[in-house]
């Protein structure tokens, strides 16, 4: 019973982590990374589409990304939607190709995208820390119902703490990571 709520503190924490990486995935460092564009939805047909299923995506360069449609009509709408987004990029359309020059970052929108960072961080620790109160709840529930004694009840809290600080640290690595990614010049 203790072992699946630590494993299901650890899913929960794997599963939070994961969702940073994602998110911090999307954040400008200055370089190309072409999941920048995962959260661009297309007008495709009266669908909000991912530009990832219905186009291919590369980097050719560091500071070039391309994206080539399968269907050439949907070139006008992919530049819109590209343009129309946050992220700050100036489409050039060549015929059948969208180029996506990525502009150096000033040191101002650096230090913004460094908040950003940090707040994405800050969730993340937030929802372990959530996970955290759920896996005590849960042991409470049990040593209240007599399936565990109170130091095993004990024993698990301890665990779950200390299951719980690895994976704010994993976090606050993450978050460094991505920083000094940032900050390159």
């Amino acid at each position: 019973m203790l072992e699946d709520v630590i494993k299901e503190l650890r899913e929960g924490i794997e599963k939070a982590i994961e969702a940073l990486r994602r998110d911090l995935a999307k954040v400008r460092t200055g370089r190309a990374n072409a999941a920048m564009l995962d959260g661009i939805r297309v007008d495709y047909y009266g669908v909000p589409t991912p530009i990832v299923q219905m186009a291919t995506v590369s980097v050719p360069e560091p500071r070039l990304i391309s994206v080539k449609p399968w269907e050439k009509n949907q070139v006008k709408a992919i530049e819109k939607a590209i343009r129309e987004s946050d992220l700050g990029l100036n489409p050039q359309v060549d015929a059948d190709l969208i180029r996506l020059p990525i502009p150096p970052l000033t040191e101002e929108r650096r230090r913004e995208m460094v908040k950003l960072t940090k707040k994405n961080g800050e969730d993340c620790k937030v929802a372990i820390r959530k996970h955290r109160r759920d896996a005590n709840e849960m042991i409470d529930s049990l040593e209240k119902d007599g399936d565990v004694s109170g130091d095993e009840a004990d024993r698990a809290k301890k665990k779950v703490d200390d299951v719980v600080a690895e994976g704010t640290k994993l976090v606050d690595t993450v978050i460094a990571g991505k920083e000094k990614d940032i900050l390159d010049v």
